[in-house]
C-alpha cells in the first residue's frame, strides 16, 4: 500500500484536509477528492464513530484516494493497533503529555524491532495479500505515521522530550484543549496560548516533525502558516454544512423581505 501520508509529513509543503465527525457516507473519498483535500482527520474521541464504521470509512476513503489520520477513542495500546490493523495510514492519540506516553503510543503502533504491536497479516492493512512476514512487517512501520496532540500545559512542558521519542512523526496542536488547559479557553491570541504554540512549533522544527492544527477561518489559517503548520485540516463536516446552509437559507430569505 502507498504511503502517500507519510510523504506529505516529511515533504514540509502545505497538505489541505478537513475534519470528519459526523459524515461518512460511502461516497466520502471521492468528495474530499473532489473538493482538493490532501488528507482527511477522521475523528474517533468526540464523535462517537464505532471501529465497524471507522474500517468501512477507511476504504471510503482510500477510493478516493485520501489518506486518513484517525484520532483513537483512547490511548491504549489495543486501541492504536486495532486502527492501524484496519489499515489507517495515520493515528492520532490525544493528551499527550510526556515522552512516557509518546514512547507507549510508538510501541503499540510499530511491529518489533521498534514496538510490540502484535501480529496481524493479510488483514486491512496490507491488503489482505500474502508475502515475506519480514518485509511486511518493515513496510507496516514506514508506513504508518504517528500524530501526537500536543493540548495540555504538561504538554508543553515536555514537549522537547516528546518530540524526540523515535517513532514520532507529527505534533498536532490541540488548540481548545490547551487554551483551556491554559486557564484562557478561547483565547487564541493571549500571550500564554502564543508562547505555548512557539514552543511546541520550535520542538517540532529541532527534529524535523510535522506540525498540523484544525484551522476554521483564513486569519487563523494564515497564523498557523506563518508559525510554521503544513498540515491544517480545514473546518470539520458538521460545521461546514451547516454554515452553507445558512448561508443559504439567509439568502432565500431576504428574497421574500424583497
Amino acid at each position: 500500500m502507498p504511503h502517500r501520508l507519510k510523504g506529505m509529513v516529511r515533504s514540509g509543503e502545505l497538505a489541505a484536509g478537513t475534519f470528519l465527525v459526523e459524515f461518512l457516507t460511502p461516497g466520502i473519498g471521492h468528495i474530499l477528492a473532489g473538493a482538493g483535500c490532501d488528507f482527511a482527520f477522521l475523528d474517533m474521541e468526540h464523535s462517537g464513530f464505532s471501529t465497524e464504521t471507522v474500517k468501512a470509512a477507511l476504504r471510503f476513503l482510500e477510493a478516493g484516494g485520501v489518506p486518513t489520520v484517525v484520532r483513537v477513542p483512547s490511548r491504549d495500546a489495543h486501541d492504536i493497533a486495532r486502527i492501524a490493523d484496519m489499515g489507517a495510514e495515520g493515528v492520532m492519540v490525544s493528551l499527550v503529555g510526556t515522552a512516557e506516553v509518546a514512547r507507549d503510543a510508538v510501541a503499540a503502533l510499530k511491529y518489533p524491532p521498534e514496538g510490540h504491536r502484535g501480529v496481524a497479516l493479510q488483514v486491512a492493512h496490507d491488503n489482505y495479500r500474502s508475502g515475506p512476514a519480514a518485509t511486511k512487517l518493515a513496510a507496516a512501520n514506514e508506513r504508518t505515521t504517528l500524530f501526537l496532540m500536543i493540548e495540555t500545559a504538561e504538554g508543553v512542558e515536555n514537549v522537547e522530550a516528546i518530540a524526540a521519542v523515535p517513532g514520532v512523526d507529527v505534533l498536532w496542536l490541540g488548540h481548545f484543549d490547551l487554551s483551556a488547559s491554559l486557564g484562557i479557553p478561547g483565547a487564541f491570541d493571549h500571550p500564554r496560548f502564543r508562547a505555548a504554540t512557539e514552543r511546541i512549533c520550535a520542538a517540532a522544527r529541532a527534529q524535523g516533525l510535522g506540525l498540523g492544527r484544525l484551522v476554521t477561518s483564513m486569519p487563523e489559517a494564515s497564523q498557523a502558516w506563518r508559525d510554521g503548520f503544513r498540515l491544517l485540516a480545514w473546518g470539520g463536516d458538521a460545521w461546514l454544512l451547516q454554515a452553507a446552509v445558512a448561508d443559504g437559507v439567509t439568502r432565500l430569505r431576504r428574497l421574500a423581505d424583497g
